[in-house]
């Protein structure tokens, strides 16, 4: 049984690693904002977060399951989409992509706990069968110390991490030691949520342990 990650999101490739998963990966062709503004005008108001992200997280598997099929007309197994967004004080954050942004959050997110939201879609792809997909959200709470100097912050932001991730921090590497707690399925922080992806294989008649394909060390 293979997967697909239609992502090339180091955390999220991690991730799939750890659960004994050596995925393929494909990178979507989407635009992103132009799925968001089409559905924003669509609905006449901005979606809720947890509606984004999953609309951006079907739209990438799906066009990567469809070049899948496509291109390989012998595959079996399963293609995995994601989208991740964060949500603090009513306002909702993806990616900062810049230094003063980024800072900007963190002054913000310092003390404070936000909701990460993360869409999840998985596409069952066999031959000579048509496609079939399992969708659902998951979120995690997410609380940041209070006593997170300046001068941290700034070092931070001026390592990279936090610039081209969602809500710009991470659980699993360097902004780690910056977070008190999490509620919720951790692996939602990283980058998707791994009991839900379980959870739709499994909807999909896919058993989860048919997927690893990692020898497990003694």
């Amino acid at each position: 049984m293979r997967v697909c990650l239609a992502s090339t999101s180091p955390a999220r490739l991690m991730l799939l690693r750890q659960a004994g998963i050596e995925p393929l990966t494909a990178s979507p062709d989407v635009d992103e904002e132009a799925v968001a503004a089409a559905a924003t005008e669509a609905a006449g108001a901005e979606l809720p977060p947890a509606e984004l992200v999953l609309l951006l997280a079907r739209a990438k598997a799906a066009d990567v399951a469809r070049r899948v099929a496509a291109e390989d007309p012998g595959f079996d197994g399963i293609v995995i989409g994601g989208d991740s967004m964060f949500a603090l004080n009513g306002r909702v954050y993806g990616k900062p992509h810049t230094a003063a942004e980024a800072t900007r959050r963190w002054h913000e997110m310092r003390g404070a706990t936000g909701i990460l939201h993360s869409g999840h879609s998985v596409f069952r792809i066999a031959p000579g069968a048509a496609p079939v997909e399992a969708t659902a959200t998951a979120e995690a709470a997410v609380t940041f110390a209070e006593d997170i100097s300046d001068e941290e912050i700034a070092v931070y932001v001026a390592s990279g991490e936090p610039l081209y991730v969602a809500g710009a921090f991470t659980v699993d590497s360097l902004g780690g030691a910056f977070i008190t707690r999490v509620d919720g399925d951790p692996s939602t922080v990283v980058g998707m949520s791994l009991s839900t992806i379980r959870r739709l294989a499994a909807d999909l008649d896919v058993t989860w342990t048919d997927l690893w394909n990692i020898p497990q060390s003694d």
